[in-house]
């Protein structure tokens, strides 16, 4: 068996007094999406983090592309971090810059492409995520949510990662961009990018591009399995969640 692309066992946060996460463990394989569900402040947020080794967890193991990342230094993370597309909830765009060099920010700071090069990779990104050149000269705020959150995944993809983490992709989107969005990260897994990590509390989300879900309630994983299996299951406490109770924590 090829070796898992994260491997985390007993991730522990906490902030100041506030346990986040209590005992996190679970792999993830390449290929796979992994969808973390949870209401809101249940930690989902921390945990992509810890993987992307923005923060540090305070206790168990977590390896990324088959490296411990507990204790690394910031550069030794960034040839890590490389290999991975971060899609942040509200597309963080920087929004004194245009959609071109928005997607085009992470290659002019971790290659030696050409401007011409960039340009192309930029019309080619944004092409793959259903924009035409058409947006490249506007800014963040001259487009629609659901725009701004596939030029979050075109910039994502600037670098050809070997893994996407999502945190929320469909958050504040109405049901048409969440189906957009939706179909869209199924479309990135059949040639762009197969292995993904997200976290959401969309449940039509998780059905339509999890292989596995997790659950996770104070701070721990209250199940983690095939999709059906978690969703359509008998636990008590997803069930609560899944009606619209739970949580507690930080997000």
């Amino acid at each position: 068996m090829p070796e898992p692309i994260v491997e985390a066992t007993d991730l522990r946060k906490s902030f100041d007094a506030n346990a986040v996460l209590r005992g996190v463990s679970f792999e993830l394989a390449k290929g796979e999406t992994l969808v973390v569900m949870g209401g809101s402040g249940a930690g989902k947020t921390v945990l992509l983090r810890l993987v992307a080794g923005l923060i540090q967890p305070d206790g168990g193991r977590l390896r990324v592309f088959g490296r411990s990342i507990e204790h690394l230094s910031e550069e030794s993370l960034l040839p890590l971090r490389r290999r991975m597309g971060y899609v942040f909830q509200s597309a963080a765009l920087f929004d004194s810059l245009s959609v071109h060099d928005n997607v085009a920010y992470p290659l002019r700071e971790h290659t030696s492409l050409g401007e011409a090069e960039i340009d192309e990779r930029v019309v080619h990104n944004l092409s793959v995520v259903g924009l035409s050149s058409e947006v490249l000269p506007l800014l963040p705020s001259e487009l629609s949510g659901g725009m701004r959150k596939r030029v979050g995944i075109a910039r994502a993809l600037s670098v050809e990662p070997e893994m996407l983490l999502f945190d929320e992709p469909t958050a504040g989107l109405d049901p048409t961009n969440s189906k957009l969005v939706a179909d869209l990260m199924l479309h990135l897994r059949g040639g762009v990018c197969d292995t993904a990590m997200v976290v959401t509390h969309d449940v039509e989300l998780a059905r339509t591009v999890a292989d596995r879900v997790a659950v996770l309630i104070a701070g721990q994983f209250a199940a983690l399995g095939p999709v059906d299996e978690v969703l359509e299951g008998s636990n008590p406490a997803v069930q609560a969640f899944l009606a619209g109770g739970t949580a507690g924590g930080a997000s």
